[in-house]
């Protein structure tokens, strides 16, 4: 996971960075951060039984000032029929997280998922290794 100092966490990325000047600040935004993702576990898509941070569907959250946090998320597949549905489950989730007050989620298509963006435990759960 990489904490950028402009404080997004790009959860496609696996290193970490930090700057001196933002570091504590980062570091409770890391367990915010924490705190965001487990909530995000909890939401599972529908036509595959696994949640979207494992699957791979969550491409980046940013906690801002004002107890605001945006979420760019995708699809895994552009016409998923449940799209709508699914941007307002991740948003009363990520909502009820200490901390938390607005949820902004955007729905991108850049890069397109695939099952590489899955984690290995996913995968192996799946029989795709």
């Amino acid at each position: 996971m990489t904490v950028l100092v402009d404080r997004r966490t790009d959860v496609a990325s696996s290193t970490l960075e930090d700057d001196d000047a933002a570091a504590s600040s980062i570091a409770g935004e890391s367990s915010l951060t924490e705190r965001i993702i487990a909530a995000l576990r909890t939401v599972h898509d529908p036509e595959i039984p696994v949640n979207i941070y494992d699957l791979g569907l969550i491409y980046r959250i940013e906690p801002k000032d004002q107890n605001m946090v945006e979420i760019d998320m995708t699809l895994t597949a552009p016409g998923c029929p449940v799209a709508g549905e699914m941007l307002k489950w991740v948003e009363t989730a990520v909502g009820g997280v200490e901390g938390v007050r607005t949820v902004d989620v955007n729905l991108v298509f850049d890069p397109p998922w695939d099952k590489s963006r899955m984690s290995e435990d996913v995968q192996l759960e799946l029989g795709l290794i």
